[in-house]
């Protein structure tokens, strides 16, 4: 699928220098105070880029972002500055290119590790329950069945791994160990409480906020900063409501949809990935624009 009015696999912007592309957002500097980040319709599964864009895709990451950002604001400091587009984007060819998907961002140093908090079992944390009855180390009850919510969430750092590589689950303690004790038990409580506020709001709207991942930096006073996305379909677990029910894995509105196709194939979850099919690809579009009606109340062709 080629690139069209609204897809966007990969940005082109010439008036700012690229630092660096990854999975999903390519990254420009601005200054030596600021980046623009600019989330592609590029998708990722099993941590590997796959060929083919999702229209749409990123504008809906974006408002997603630009939203969670705002509403928990009071938790923690975040990366989003409110400085206009035009003031780093003159080129309108250049502003119309990323409209809708690029974010002015403080430049900070990201922490190495993905905090991942999980309210239900599902994915890598029910495959390491079923094999050890714990998750990341933290020891479980007996007799959980796959998709059930936990006794209450838990945080499980994983990683931060490279493109083309996986992420690794490891401990809390792991986490002391690569960025000291008084970070990890600021991102370790920062995570949960984030985690605790948004999957009410979402629950309010039918959504399970199933699980997600959060990605921490530092400024230059020591404070912790939210930055990368904040509670999108690529970095949670969305479940509808009304279709869960513990014992097997429910529908989503996140790229577990593609996790699932990818799974049917005979692939060994490396680079090069396998081409999408159409339907797959016009599937997983609605499903992100499903998750950000029900979130948000308006597509991201309305949101302000």
């Amino acid at each position: 699928m080629s690139d069209g009015p609204e897809t966007l696999y990969r940005s082109e912007l010439t008036s700012l220098e690229c630092l660096g592309r990854g999975k999903v957002r390519d990254i420009y500097a601005i200054d030596a105070d600021r980046l623009l980040i600019v989330t592609t319709d590029r998708l990722s599964a099993f941590d590997v880029v796959l060929p083919d864009p999702i229209p749409g895709k990123g504008a809906v990451l974006n408002a997603l972002s630009r939203f969670w950002f705002q509403r928990m604001t009071r938790l923690v400091d975040h990366q989003m500055l409110t400085d206009p587009l035009e003031e780093v984007l003159p080129d309108s060819a250049e502003r119309e290119q990323v409209a809708q998907r690029a974010m002015i961002v403080r430049r900070l140093e990201p922490l190495p590790v993905e905090a991942i908090v999980r309210g239900y079992l599902i994915g890598s944390g029910w495959r390491d329950y079923q094999s050890t009855g714990a998750v990341c180390g933290i020891e479980l009850p007996e007799g959980l069945r796959q998709a059930e919510a936990l006794p209450e969430a838990i945080f499980t750092p994983s990683t931060k791994a490279a493109i083309g590589e996986h992420d690794e689950n490891v401990s809390y303690q792991a986490i002391v160990d690569r960025i000291g004790r008084r970070e990890a038990q600021a991102v370790r409580r920062v995570s949960l409480e984030i985690y605790e506020r948004a999957a009410a709001y979402a629950r309010e709207r039918g959504i399970i906020l199933a699980d997600t991942k959060f990605e921490f930096g530092l400024s230059p006073d020591g404070s912790l900063v939210w930055i990368d996305e904040a509670i999108t379909p690529d970095s949670s677990r969305f479940w509808p409501a009304d279709a869960h029910q513990p014992g097997q894995a429910p529908p989503s509105f996140d790229k577990q949809f593609v996790r699932d196709y990818l799974e049917t194939l005979d692939w060994d979850k490396t680079d090069p990935a396998p081409r999408l099919p159409d339907e797959i690809i016009e599937q997983t579009a609605a499903k992100y624009r499903e998750a950000e009606q029900r979130l948000l109340g308006v597509s991201s062709g309305q949101a302000t």
